[in-house]
């Protein structure tokens, strides 16, 4: 969705919440039947525009903590999910509109964030990959790290115990290019350390759901350095770089909320590292005709 289509639904959201009603439902309900805002739907949902309209109307009237953000700021984060066509419904793990509250202001804001499932769909929508795997790797498993290449070799059959030493992600191209990333543990928590705001806090996804977040780190990277980067897949990346919080599936429950001590101001220049990003998640229902089987 172009930068001119944002800021024509934004100004149409803002000119239709300076009139509606007080209830946050009854606002969001109205922002949506907003004439221009409904077309930014439909230019990109077609047909399932109205399905997708109502996921967001469900999730909003579902989930008590999202409705402490400003109505027109869910529209405009579910604007970015329509955009690339990804549902947000929690159990499918595409991606998520995430309440959360800025430590600072109090005030709380929702943030469209990619899902690890959200990663592989675009990915699978450039038709260049063969295959796209990201796994665990349990303590006797790792057999031979290739440093040149980044290849690994595994044997489930040498594992030793259950405890979690690494995490890959695997890309082979139709062409026949083909990249391994390797990550141990200690590489993932350090680079969560590094680049995740909400890492340590009560709640956060690390905590909850720490292989899905490795998982999502690991392929995130690998497709950022060696991916082929579709005009969608580019898109997806600059959005999900533009917020230092990251959740995870069913990390946040109706109620739930995490602290962020940092301003909108202090959001990733995606320009600089391609990699600060942080990642994940939040609920719908979604059209069924544009769900991934």
């Amino acid at each position: 969705m172009s930068k001119k289509l944002i800021q024509q639904a934004t100004t149409a959201v803002a000119n239709k919440d300076s009139a509606a009603p007080a209830k946050p439902i009854d606002r969001l309900k109205n922002i949506l039947a907003t004439e221009s805002v409904k077309e930014q739907f439909e230019n990109v949902l077609k047909e399932n525009s109205g399905a997708f309209v109502a996921s967001i109307i469900d999730l909003y009237n579902t989930d008590k903590t999202l409705q402490m953000c400003d109505p027109k700021n869910v529209v405009m984060e579910a604007l970015k999910a329509a955009s690339l066509k990804l549902p947000i419904n929690k159990q499918l793990g595409f991606a998520w509109i995430v309440p959360y509250r800025d430590g600072r202001s109090k005030q709380y804001i929702p943030t469209f964030q990619l899902g690890y499932r959200g990663y592989i769909q675009l990915a699978m929508r450039t038709g260049a990959y063969r295959y796209i795997n990201a796994d665990i790797v349990y303590a006797g498993e790792l057999v031979k790290r290739d440093k040149l290449t980044g290849e690994i070799v595994l044997d489930e059959g040498q594992r030793i115990s259950d405890e979690k030493v690494g995490y890959f992600a695997y890309i082979e191209t139709i062409n026949g290019f083909r990249k391994t990333l390797y990550m141990t543990t200690e590489q993932i928590i350090e680079h969560a350390k590094k680049y995740s705001k909400s890492y340590g806090k009560p709640n956060n996804a690390w905590a909850t759901n720490f292989d899905d977040m490795a998982l999502k780190t690991c392929l995130r990277q690998l497709l950022s350095k060696y991916g082929i980067m579709s005009v969608e897949m580019q898109q997806a990346f600059v959005e999900d770089s533009k917020d230092m919080v990251d959740f995870a599936d069913q990390a946040i429950q109706d109620g739930d909320v995490i602290d962020v001590d940092f301003t909108m101001e202090d959001a990733v220049d995606v320009s600089e590292e391609t990699e600060k990003p942080q990642e994940d998640w939040a609920e719908a229902d979604y059209p069924e005709g544009l769900r991934l089987e």
